[in-house]
């Protein structure tokens, strides 16, 4: 219990937040890539599924945070 503690408080330092979020994202690509490549036809490569998953991952989170400025301006 000690342990999930100490990742928990490490997760949420000010200072750690850009390390986690990148290694979130590139875990929830492993996770959406697979559903990807199902989705498109013809794709013999995990390239192109992995490719469309991140973009679409990086668009998602842009919008979530152009979101978030807009409605709470003052935190910026």
């Amino acid at each position: 219990m000690n342990e999930l503690s100490e990742i928990f408080a490490f997760a949420t330092c000010q200072r750690n937040r850009i390390p986690v979020n990148l290694f979130l994202l590139l875990c929830l690509n492993v996770l959406l890539a697979p559903a990807v490549q199902a989705a498109t036809p013809g794709s013999e490569s995990r390239f192109p599924a992995y490719t469309i998953t991140l973009l679409g991952l990086v668009t998602l989170s842009l919008c979530i945070y152009l979101f978030v400025v807009i409605f709470q301006p003052e935190r910026f």
